[in-house]
């Protein structure tokens, strides 16, 4: 059957009847990855700090089939026990966690204020964290069960310019990979999504955040990114699921960053410098495009200066979202 439905090009029944619980659902990666996962069978668990945006986003994957929203800031343990421990209630088990949810500072650190370190760190690191320890003894329990933590190709290139991010996302990897080897002996899997760029909020800035510049207008920057043959969010994670049926332990999209990430581990010095270019190459083109660097003396204090999606400076308290 499943040969036969290869042949056809209909998708295989890896996830039909399964139950996914995905962060960072209210847009971009983690509303298309909800979207996919229904239409292959899947009931959906939409999780964001942004409950109403978790609720709209679960009203449209219930077209596809059966949703339900969680409003979940992923730095809150106790809240991601909860959420895990409902839907188990509620279903009788977990099989996929999509550890999805993540945030980014732009500019380079000598722009960074303390705070900024710690939003980043305490989402794309200490939120996955939190989801590896809600979910893991579940799926132990189970003997069964997939986590699939989102990092980044900048989890597996030293790329400047998002310093903090670059961090966590290598340390997104390192937990998956370790992590993925003691699971095994549990029945349990677990796969790192890498993602090159991809046409999310999260490029021009994000309803949240901030680019780290001021100035900066939403067609700059998807001018500055084109370069890098951004995919679209349902692209990827048509590809993404793809490759998670198939239990791939580093999931890299779209294929071509692998060579990339070849070309860095043979050649790491050769590429230090590649980077190197490329910074003073962003440099140049945001000083053409008018962009100074924000404010950092007002973010210490707790606020944000930013970008919403249309490009119109705005003042926030949380950084961008995936």
């Amino acid at each position: 059957m499943l040969g036969s439905a290869a042949m056809f090009g209909r998708k295989p029944l890896a996830y039909v009847g399964k139950i996914a619980i995905v962060t960072g659902g209210a847009s971009g990666i983690g509303r298309a990855l909800a979207i996919e996962l229904a239409r292959r069978g899947a009931s959906v668990v939409v999780c964001d700090r942004d409950g109403e945006g978790a609720r709209a986003v679960a009203d449209e994957v219930r077209r596809e089939g059966d949703a339900w929203a969680e409003e979940l800031d992923v730095r809150d343990l106790t809240a991601f026990e909860s959420v895990v421990a409902r839907t188990a209630l509620r279903s009788g088990r977990v099989d996929l966690l999509f550890n999805n949810a993540g945030i980014g500072v732009g500019g380079e650190a000598d722009g960074y204020a303390p705070a900024d370190w710690d939003d980043v760190f305490d989402v794309n690191l200490r939120g996955v964290a939190n989801g590896v320890q809600s979910v893991y003894r579940q799926m132990i329990a189970q003997r069964s069960g997939h986590i699939v933590n989102t990092a980044s190709v900048l989890g597996l290139l030293p790329v400047p310019g998002n310093t903090s991010y670059t961090a966590t996302k290598h340390a997104v990897v390192g937990l998956s990979r370790s992590l993925r080897v003691e699971a095994e002996t549990h029945g349990v899997r677990v796969s790192v999504l890498c993602p090159g760029a991809v046409w999310t909020p999260i490029l021009a800035g994000g309803r949240f955040g901030h680019s780290g510049y001021d100035g900066l207008r939403e067609e700059t920057i998807k001018k500055m990114w084109s370069a890098l043959r951004p995919i679209s969010p349902e692209a990827l994670a048509s590809k993404a699921l793809d490759a998670v049926a198939r239990d791939e332990a580093v999931i890299v999209v779209p294929g071509f960053w692998r060579a990339v990430w070849l070309a860095d581990k043979l050649a790491p010095s050769a590429m230090l410098r590649i980077y190197a270019l490329l910074l003073r190459r962003t440099r140049k083109d945001l000083a053409a495009a008018g962009a100074t660097r924000a404010a950092r003396r007002a973010r210490r204090n707790g606020g944000h200066d930013g970008v919403d999606e249309t490009g119109t400076s705005v003042r926030a308290r949380r950084p961008m979202s995936n």
